[in-house]
């Protein structure tokens, strides 16, 4: 569906978001640009973790997620070993698989060398950020061309769980695209918030 639904105050928001659970994240966090580099760390993680499940089930999980990898602190998660997955596996309030658990420690040390090549994660990602003309009614795509560019420079990188479809969905939480539908209230506020917002560029 693509076309904005009422929430519980009235205003048309995207359909997706009009659960108790989604609603505020939908709110405050989807689409606004992001430059700090942990949070941004942490929703390529999330949205790893969230391949074959749903954004509602890691959305809930998220503050057990943050608990269990230091608050997604790539600087510390880096030097998790093999006790720490274990200890990870063993965590009822996260995801408990393995490849996935292992890939977060690995892209860890990924990030720390994208930042030492770059100044910054948000300057590499960046650099991705979707032009408005690659994009269909909002909503209708799962992947990008500027997506499919990120999950492929990633990969060479060494980044793991980062397919274009996980990158697209990266892209759409982080604002590096619009992706709110047309009569979404909070569509224009995302507008003016990536208007006001200065990407950063590497050091």
């Amino acid at each position: 569906m693509n076309a904005a639904l009422p929430g519980p105050d009235g205003l048309p928001r995207c359909p997706w978001s009009l659960s108790p659970v989604e609603l505020p994240y939908h709110d405050t966090e989807w689409g606004f640009p992001v430059a700090d580099d942990q949070r941004l760390f942490e929703k390529i993680c999330l949205e790893g973790f969230q391949s074959g499940l749903s954004w509602r089930t890691i959305l809930v999980k998220r503050p057990a997620f943050r608990a269990a990898f230091a608050d997604f602190d790539y600087r510390v998660v880096a030097g998790f070993d093999e006790h720490d997955v274990v200890r990870l596996l063993g965590d009822a309030g996260i995801v408990r698989h393995r490849g996935k658990i292992e890939a977060t420690i690995n892209n860890a040390a990924r990030a720390l060398e994208t930042v030492a090549e770059h100044g910054s994660l948000a300057a590499y990602l960046w650099t991705f950020e979707t032009p408005a003309a690659e994009l269909a009614a909002p909503q209708t795509l799962t992947t990008s061309p500027a997506a499919i560019a990120l999950s492929k420079d990633l990969k060479k990188r060494g980044w793991k769980f980062v397919g274009p479809t996980t990158m697209f969905a990266f892209m759409q939480a982080m604002g590096l695209l619009n992706d709110h539908v047309v009569g979404c209230v909070t569509r224009s506020e995302v507008e003016a918030a990536r208007a006001a917002f200065t990407p950063p560029v590497a050091a």
